[in-house]
Protein backbone atom coordinates (compact mmCIF):
# COMPACT_ATOMS: atom_id res chain seq x y z
CA UNK A 1 0.00 0.00 0.00
CA UNK A 2 1.49 3.46 -0.91
CA UNK A 3 1.90 6.02 1.27
CA UNK A 4 -1.06 8.39 -1.22
CA UNK A 5 -3.53 5.35 -0.37
CA UNK A 6 -2.74 5.27 3.08
CA UNK A 7 -3.44 9.04 3.10
CA UNK A 8 -6.84 8.45 1.36
CA UNK A 9 -7.89 5.86 3.71
CA UNK A 10 -7.50 7.40 6.60
CA UNK A 11 -9.31 10.79 5.16
CA UNK A 12 -12.22 8.56 4.25
CA UNK A 13 -12.46 7.31 8.08
CA UNK A 14 -15.73 8.77 9.56
CA UNK A 15 -15.55 11.23 12.18
CA UNK A 16 -17.15 10.03 15.67
CA UNK A 17 -20.46 12.03 14.62
CA UNK A 18 -20.53 9.78 11.69
CA UNK A 19 -19.26 6.85 13.16
CA UNK A 20 -22.30 7.02 15.91
CA UNK A 21 -24.88 8.15 13.50
CA UNK A 22 -24.17 5.07 11.18
CA UNK A 23 -24.52 2.89 14.32
CA UNK A 24 -28.10 4.35 15.08
CA UNK A 25 -28.75 3.76 11.57
CA UNK A 26 -27.74 0.26 12.04
CA UNK A 27 -29.85 -0.49 15.35
CA UNK A 28 -32.81 0.90 13.28
CA UNK A 29 -32.98 -1.94 11.12
CA UNK A 30 -34.01 -3.36 14.47
CA UNK A 31 -37.71 -1.46 14.39
CA UNK A 32 -41.02 -3.40 14.69
CA UNK A 33 -43.00 -0.81 13.43
CA UNK A 34 -44.00 -0.66 9.95
CA UNK A 35 -44.60 3.21 9.27
CA UNK A 36 -41.01 4.41 10.36
CA UNK A 37 -37.93 2.50 11.43
CA UNK A 38 -36.06 4.93 13.77
CA UNK A 39 -33.18 4.02 15.57
CA UNK A 40 -31.21 5.69 18.48
CA UNK A 41 -27.88 5.87 20.25
CA UNK A 42 -26.54 7.40 23.32
CA UNK A 43 -22.94 8.36 24.01
CA UNK A 44 -21.18 10.02 26.20
CA UNK A 45 -16.94 10.39 26.17
CA UNK A 46 -17.49 8.02 23.07
CA UNK A 47 -18.79 5.21 24.41
CA UNK A 48 -22.21 3.61 23.46
CA UNK A 49 -24.43 3.63 26.87
CA UNK A 50 -27.79 2.50 25.56
CA UNK A 51 -29.36 1.83 22.33
CA UNK A 52 -32.94 1.89 21.03
CA UNK A 53 -35.76 1.54 18.50
CA UNK A 54 -39.09 2.23 17.72
CA UNK A 55 -41.80 -0.44 18.06
CA UNK A 56 -44.17 -2.00 20.19
CA UNK A 57 -43.41 -2.54 23.94
CA UNK A 58 -41.51 -5.97 24.79
CA UNK A 59 -43.28 -9.38 24.45
CA UNK A 60 -46.49 -7.58 22.34
CA UNK A 61 -47.08 -8.22 18.79
CA UNK A 62 -45.19 -6.01 16.17
CA UNK A 63 -47.29 -2.68 14.94
CA UNK A 64 -49.68 -3.31 12.25
CA UNK A 65 -50.70 -0.64 9.65
CA UNK A 66 -52.87 -2.69 7.19
CA UNK A 67 -55.60 -0.96 6.46
CA UNK A 68 -55.15 1.80 8.98
CA UNK A 69 -54.47 -0.72 11.90
CA UNK A 70 -52.73 0.60 15.53
CA UNK A 71 -53.20 4.86 13.54
CA UNK A 72 -54.64 6.94 15.48
CA UNK A 73 -54.44 11.05 13.84
CA UNK A 74 -51.86 9.89 11.70
CA UNK A 75 -49.52 8.28 14.02
CA UNK A 76 -48.58 4.97 15.00
CA UNK A 77 -50.24 4.10 19.00
CA UNK A 78 -48.60 0.96 19.15
CA UNK A 79 -44.88 2.10 19.29
CA UNK A 80 -42.83 3.23 21.47
CA UNK A 81 -40.10 6.17 19.89
CA UNK A 82 -36.41 4.87 19.58
CA UNK A 83 -35.25 7.63 21.56
CA UNK A 84 -37.79 6.58 24.75
CA UNK A 85 -36.86 2.74 24.09
CA UNK A 86 -32.81 4.09 24.38
CA UNK A 87 -33.73 6.17 27.82
CA UNK A 88 -36.10 2.91 29.18
CA UNK A 89 -32.99 1.04 28.44
CA UNK A 90 -30.32 2.65 30.44
CA UNK A 91 -32.56 3.35 33.13
CA UNK A 92 -33.61 -0.12 33.70
CA UNK A 93 -29.55 -1.10 33.52
CA UNK A 94 -28.57 1.76 35.88
CA UNK A 95 -26.78 3.82 33.61
CA UNK A 96 -27.30 7.72 33.70
CA UNK A 97 -27.11 9.74 30.56
CA UNK A 98 -26.50 12.87 32.27
CA UNK A 99 -24.41 15.11 30.02
CA UNK A 100 -24.71 12.57 26.94
CA UNK A 101 -25.10 13.06 23.33
CA UNK A 102 -27.91 11.40 21.50
CA UNK A 103 -27.77 10.35 18.25
CA UNK A 104 -30.59 9.44 16.36
CA UNK A 105 -32.03 8.59 12.76
CA UNK A 106 -34.93 11.67 13.21
CA UNK A 107 -35.02 14.27 14.78
CA UNK A 108 -36.82 13.90 18.19
CA UNK A 109 -40.61 14.76 18.68
CA UNK A 110 -41.69 17.23 21.25
CA UNK A 111 -42.25 13.92 23.97
CA UNK A 112 -38.98 12.93 23.20
CA UNK A 113 -37.34 16.55 23.62
CA UNK A 114 -38.85 16.74 26.99
CA UNK A 115 -37.62 13.41 28.17
CA UNK A 116 -34.25 13.94 26.89
CA UNK A 117 -33.92 17.42 28.53
CA UNK A 118 -35.15 15.87 31.54
CA UNK A 119 -32.69 13.22 31.32
CA UNK A 120 -29.96 15.42 31.06
CA UNK A 121 -28.96 15.02 27.53
CA UNK A 122 -26.71 17.72 26.62
CA UNK A 123 -26.59 17.19 22.43
CA UNK A 124 -28.72 15.58 20.00
CA UNK A 125 -27.23 14.38 16.66
CA UNK A 126 -29.96 13.76 14.04
CA UNK A 127 -29.93 12.76 10.49
CA UNK A 128 -33.90 13.39 9.26
CA UNK A 129 -35.69 16.85 9.96
CA UNK A 130 -39.38 16.62 11.79
CA UNK A 131 -41.52 19.77 11.66
CA UNK A 132 -41.88 20.17 15.55
CA UNK A 133 -40.90 23.76 16.16
CA UNK A 134 -42.27 23.09 19.95
CA UNK A 135 -39.04 20.71 19.91
CA UNK A 136 -36.63 22.85 18.64
CA UNK A 137 -37.99 25.75 20.94
CA UNK A 138 -37.57 23.03 24.24
CA UNK A 139 -33.98 22.04 22.80
CA UNK A 140 -32.86 25.69 22.72
CA UNK A 141 -34.53 26.89 25.83
CA UNK A 142 -32.70 23.89 27.87
CA UNK A 143 -29.49 24.41 26.32
CA UNK A 144 -29.15 21.45 24.11
CA UNK A 145 -27.26 21.56 21.21
CA UNK A 146 -29.14 20.36 17.96
CA UNK A 147 -26.96 18.96 15.02
CA UNK A 148 -27.95 17.47 12.02
CA UNK A 149 -25.90 15.08 10.07
CA UNK A 150 -26.55 14.45 6.73
CA UNK A 151 -25.88 10.40 5.54
CA UNK A 152 -22.73 10.22 4.35
CA UNK A 153 -21.80 8.66 1.03
CA UNK A 154 -19.62 5.18 0.96
CA UNK A 155 -15.88 5.85 0.69
CA UNK A 156 -14.24 4.55 -2.27
CA UNK A 157 -11.60 2.19 -0.16
CA UNK A 158 -14.80 0.80 1.53
CA UNK A 159 -15.20 -2.68 1.93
Amino acid sequence: MTTDAIVTEIEARPSWDEYFMDIARAVATRATCSRRAVGAVIVKDKRILSTGYNGAPVGLRHCDHTDGGDMIGGHCARSTHAEQNAIVQAARHGTSIEGATMYCTDHPCLSCAKLLINAGVRRVVYGQAYPDDLAVGLFREAGVELDRIAERAPSAGAR
